[in-house]
């Protein structure tokens, strides 16, 4: 079993920045490639970005390329996303999620998530 635990959410201007933390307990962190997917109020869950488990390899989903860093710390047990350059259309609240494959296609399917975190609420106002 793997616990997952989001923090930084907030209220944030839009063009602004907030960095999302996610906490993980249980078995060992380094052995699960770490995803970030968000929902918006009416929407389907969707992914943002994933890192290998050693964070040798990262993919992004094409609406945060260039905005959204993905990283993590296995000595801390830690996955952050970094977000810069903040529009409206990325408030939902974000979530993540641990799997043991890592899809180097870059297509991250939610159902295929191992362990998933309660979530932490990102607002972007205009």
């Amino acid at each position: 079993q793997v616990q997952l635990v989001e923090s930084g959410g907030g209220l944030v201007q839009a063009g602004g920045s907030l960095r999302l933390s996610c906490a993980g307990s249980g078995r060992p962190f380094s052995s699960y490639a770490m995803s970030w997917f968000r929902q918006a109020p009416g929407k389907e869950r969707e992914f943002v970005a994933a890192i290998k488990w050693g964070g040798s390899r990262t993919n992004y989903a094409d609406s945060v390329k260039g905005r959204f860093t993905i990283s993590r710390d296995n000595a801390k047990n830690m996955a952050y996303l970094q977000m810069n350059s903040l529009k409206p259309e990325d408030t939902a609240v974000y979530y993540c999620a641990a799997s043991m494959t890592y899809y180097s296609d870059g297509y991250f399917p939610p159902e295929a998530m191992e362990y998933w975190g309660k979530g932490t609420l990102v607002t972007v106002s205009s």
